[in-house]
């Protein structure tokens, strides 16, 4: 019982924080993305590509979370734009309490979207709101289509559902049918995109997506 009332004393401290660190983002009209998945599949590629093909319309800032060193970190700040490295020493996600503190070094009213780069898990970081607008669950094709059956939790919270390195489907046993439905079963609102930020095959329909949700927002803010 003592384990339980923790975890249930840690999750209701995130929530408060999350919801504080969503007023913010709000009031400064950010959009603020939580991006999830396993080791490998592709986070920071996909960040690169997202944010070398939306830069000259939106300004982005990433909070990388890793469990040690910042090679990822320093492959975004390579695009020019503020990045700031969170090392959880082990840990296997990171909390809204870390991101709170994390934004403070970012020029808010300079930030269209908030990209953070969640420790690689499928897991954990379903369990921790940060405050995001939605969370982005990231699958590549080499992972295998068992994923949103076994992992239902985070594919159910997910707000868009991203398919990576389509280009290696047919080097691989990966039944796209078979992964939309699972995804579809558990989550029937969030949008399915199937890419290749390699190739570019598939991006172009996940800019416009995104530079809409801005967009979006900006219009509910200013009415």
């Amino acid at each position: 019982m003592t384990e339980i009332k923790i975890l249930k004393n840690i999750l209701d401290e995130n929530r408060h924080r999350a919801d504080d660190n969503r007023q913010v983002f709000n009031k400064h009209g950010i959009l603020a993305l939580n991006f999830i998945a396993s080791p490998g599949a592709g986070k920071t590629t996909l960040l690169e590509k997202t944010i070398f093909g939306l830069k000259d319309r939106l300004n982005f800032a990433v909070i990388e979370g890793d469990i040690t060193g910042d090679y990822d970190a320093r492959r975004l700040a390579a695009l020019g734009i503020p990045v700031v490295q969170i090392n959880t020493e082990g840990g296997c996600h990171l909390d809204a309490g870390m991101v709170h503190r994390a934004y403070q070094d970012f020029r808010l009213d300079k930030v269209d979207i908030l990209a953070v780069e969640n420790v690689g898990n499928l897991v954990c970081p379903a369990e921790f709101d940060l405050g995001e607008a939605f969370k982005v669950v990231v699958l590549s094709v080499p992972e295998g289509d068992d994923k949103p059956a076994k992992y239902p939790l985070i594919f159910s919270e997910a707000g868009a559902v991203i398919f990576s390195k389509i280009d290696l489907l047919k080097a691989v046993n990966f039944g796209l049918d078979k992964a939309r439905a699972d995804v579809r079963r558990i989550n029937r609102e969030a949008p399915i995109f199937e890419l290749s930020a390699a190739t570019g095959q598939g991006m172009g329909e996940w800019l416009e997506w995104l530079s809409g949700k801005v967009e979006s927002m900006k219009g509910d803010e200013a009415g």
